[in-house]
């Protein structure tokens, strides 16, 4: 239980801001219509089990590069096994600008994530969006989902006008009521 999302939930909800893995549906909604194929670069933040790796991992050309960052080391080794090809870093997202230049890529086309951002301080969502945003290029897309719960918390209303503030544009998509709890996602393009 230790290497599930449900068991690291109850021992750190705040950490890992999720019951369960994301849904099939969720998971392919949010590489859906967002160029992936055509990525040299994408980067997977707060990938969990892997729930949403399967369907990157089917969706990008085999040429391009792709990694994952995670924070939470017991949730890595669970990911290492379904996934033992797919590099992740131990780190936190706000990190990405370096960890782009340990792979030796100036900018990444694509950042996919998985990260609670409802559960997240105000400054935490600041640097993180940031160093996602300053590591697009233009045209780059950023993919996220939210919980609709989320959306009604304080976190969760800054958290959409940050989007909008950082973004020229994002699309919300219908909801995943199938997912535990519902969901959407948010597609946005610098």
């Amino acid at each position: 239980m230790k290497h599930t999302i449900f068991g690291q939930f109850f021992s750190n909800p705040i950490r890992t801001g999720a019951i369960c893995a994301s849904s099939p549906e969720l998971s392919r909604l949010i590489t859906k219509d967002i160029g992936i194929e055509r990525a040299k670069s994408v980067v997977e933040l707060g990938p969990g089990t892997g729930a949403v790796t399967g369907f990157i991992l089917e969706s990008i050309n085999p040429a391009a590069s792709f990694f994952t960052i995670e924070l939470n080391p017991d949730i890595i080794i669970a990911l290492k096994k379904k996934f033992p090809k797919v590099k992740t870093y131990h780190d936190c997202a706000s990190n990405l600008p370096s960890i782009l230049r340990k792979e030796g890529l100036e900018k990444v086309d694509v950042v996919i994530s998985g990260l609670p951002w409802a559960y997240f301080s105000d400054e935490v969502q600041e640097e993180i969006l940031s160093s996602i945003v300053d590591n697009l290029p233009k045209g780059g897309v950023f993919s996220t989902f939210a919980y609709i719960q989320g959306t009604i918390l304080p976190a969760g209303l800054s958290f959409k006008k940050r989007l909008r503030k950082y973004f020229s544009k994002v699309e919300k998509s219908q909801v995943i009521w199938m997912n535990i709890p519902p969901a959407f996602v948010y597609r946005c393009r610098k």
